[in-house]
């Protein structure tokens, strides 16, 4: 909307002013301020992905912050509904302009607890500033205080109804969410030495960089990874039950291990070798990858049915044709969001805000059937979307520190060193004295012979705006993901996939709450243009991603891990189907607030 855009910009604005400490007067009643024509809610949710795309990446701390941010918007628009009810505060207020006061409610509220959230985090002084800025751009006066039984007032009660509720809820909040307990049973892989040593291959080992990065551009001092979020699985849920014994609210029973499940383990690392294989800008390998091929995917499978009709216009889904390289390159860009990264919990709310402002324009705007303002729609939907998120980082988190599971890059290079890998014509082999001879394809690896190569993606180029790496032939032992070198793998457990879980969750509260499994107009699309891939230079072409269905973006976002070299199939599959119950079960548990 026009009123949105032009208060992001002028925020904008007021932070560059600020960061080059210019004074900025903050609007006030001298009418510099403009009334809201739009959904407060929006708005502050808005204001926390800035604040999150400015601080550490850490999915599990957002995905927390957003569900603290919606639920204190939820109970102070339910306030004034006389079905509705709070989940952390249930009290009933009158008004007479019922819209004003839940307008000054919910901005005292989402103002009080985003900055209590954001006071230490990195980028404090801008995302402080910002959420000066935006109640102050309400017409709200963030240095004013709260008149006593105003709306405001109620407003910064609920806020701080929750941030005392939650401030044990095992997040380890107060200790900057630090869990010192935790201990990798390997010893580090040296990320630029070859191979790697393993007590026991089946466990995570945390990577040692020569510089570490994160995903938006924070430097680490430590060179050596350390677990995040080891804690989450005992952290106080929104609807699932909770595990305070083990932490593991979910269990979706053990990955594939070696030496018990041999075959599975070997080709799941395999496969992602494979996959990195297909990253070769100068191969001429196409993939359509409009929803007619790759849409209605079973869960807990990749087999794909094709959705051939758009049920919206009648229309065929038109083919979309375009090199895999390219495909595979920015899938794995784009579902890991880069330097403006609001991990994937904020993707999922920047995707549903686009979706309600199309339905707000089609006069479309409904929760289970019914029409509803815009408001209403993003507080009932932020609730259901942001305690399924909160959700998943627990139960994905406590399967995380509960399975300790490898990821690829420890895999691959255990497996390619003994020469256990899956052999796989082009792609992996054993070197030979004939494979190694000057002419032929493994000559530069003649020193190596009866190691396994892998056919891959080289790593980033020493100039990946301008350059590309390309797919050739390394030893295993020396194998990378399709990521920045400062980064190269999360710093977590494997099993399962995070990306999985959260997009999966919330296409199921997307899709139950609109009532269509269909984007808007029966699909959504985003184009990544030549020249915006960060790993390295591309796509050689545009490629306009397409997904017919909140579940097909789902899917997208979970094999994007696989071509990002990140995570094996069990990763991904697991986390799909994990999400599509918690999904569900969100949903319906924010429906039991709605009516109450």
């Amino acid at each position: 909307m026009r009123a949105s855009f032009l208060r992001i910009a002028a925020i904008g604005v007021a932070l560059l002013l600020i960061a080059a400490g210019v004074v900025v007067t903050r609007p006030g009643s001298e009418g510099q301020c403009r009334p809201i024509d739009g959904s407060a809610a929006t708005i502050w949710i808005e204001a926390a992905l800035d604040a999150i795309r400015r601080d550490f990446p850490a999915p599990t701390v957002h995905s927390r912050n957003l569900y603290h941010l919606s639920a204190a918007l939820w109970d102070t628009w339910a306030a004034f509904d006389a079905t509705a009810s709070g989940v952390f505060v249930d009290e009933p207020q009158v008004a007479d302009n019922v819209v004003s006061a839940r307008i000054e409610a919910i901005s005292f509220a989402a103002h009080r607890m985003l900055t209590e959230r954001y006071r230490d985090s990195t980028g404090a002084e801008q995302s402080l500033a910002e959420f000066d800025l935006t109640l102050a751009s309400l017409c709200f006066d963030p240095a004013g205080g709260a008149e006593p039984d105003s709306p405001a007032a109620f407003g910064v009660r609920v806020a701080d109804a929750i941030l005392s509720e939650a401030r044990n809820d095992g997040s380890l909040e107060t200790s900057g969410y630090a869990d010192p307990s935790y201990a990798s049973v390997n010893p580090p892989l040296v990320v630029d030495e070859p191979g790697t040593e393993m007590v026991d291959p089946n466990r995570w080992q945390p990577l040692s960089l020569s510089e570490q990065v994160t995903q938006n551009g924070q430097r680490i001092e430590a060179s050596l990874q350390e677990f995040i979020g080891p804690n989450w699985g005992f952290v106080t849920p929104f609807a699932i039950d909770p595990d305070p014994d083990r932490g593991l609210p979910f269990d979706p029973g053990p990955p594939p291990l070696l030496e018990t499940d041999d075959d599975d383990f070997v080709a799941g690392a395999s496969e992602v070798v494979e996959f990195s294989s297909r990253l070769d800008p100068s191969s001429d390998a196409t993939i359509d990858i409009s929803p007619a091929s790759l849409g209605d995917v079973a869960l807990g499978t990749y087999d794909a049915e094709g959705r051939p009709v758009n049920p919206v216009t009648g229309a065929p889904y038109a083919p979309n044709v375009v090199l895999e390289a390219d495909y595979g390159r920015v899938i794995a860009e784009y579902w890991a969001d880069g330097p403006d990264s609001e991990t994937p919990p904020g993707h999922w709310n920047t995707l549903a805000i686009d979706v309600a402002n199309v339905l707000e324009a089609d006069e479309a705007l409904s929760i289970d059937g019914l029409a509803v303002s815009r408001l209403e729609w993003d507080v009932k939907v932020g609730l259901a979307l942001n305690g399924a998120l909160h959700d998943t980082a627990i139960a994905v988190w406590g399967t995380k520190a509960h399975y300790d599971y490898a990821r690829p890059i420890s895999m691959i290079r255990y497996l390619g060193q003994r020469g256990k890998l899956d052999e796989t014509p082009g792609v992996i082999e054993t070197i030979t004295n004939e494979s190694s001879s000057p002419v032929q394809r493994h000559g530069h690896l003649a020193a190596y012979v009866g190691e396994q190569a892998v056919r891959t993606w080289l790593g980033e180029p020493f100039s990946p705006t301008s350059t590309t790496a390309g797919v050739g032939w390394i030893r295993a032992a020396h194998w990378v993901p399709y990521q920045r070198a400062s980064f190269v793998s999360p710093a977590f457990a494997g099993y399962v996939s995070g990306h999985s879980g959260f997009s999966r969750a919330a296409a199921e509260v997307l899709t139950e709450l609109t009532g269509s499994p269909f984007f808007p107009g029966g699909l959504a699309t985003h184009t990544v243009e030549p020249g915006d891939l960060l790993h390295e230079a591309g796509p050689t072409e545009p490629v306009v991603l397409q997904w017919a269905t909140y579940r097909d973006a789902a899917d997208q976002a979970g094999i994007s891990r696989l071509y990002g070299g990140i995570h094996v199939r069990a990763d991904d599959l697991r986390g799909r189907t994990m999400g599509a119950e918690i999904g569900k079960l969100a949903t319906e548990h924010a429906r039991s607030y709605f009516r109450s």
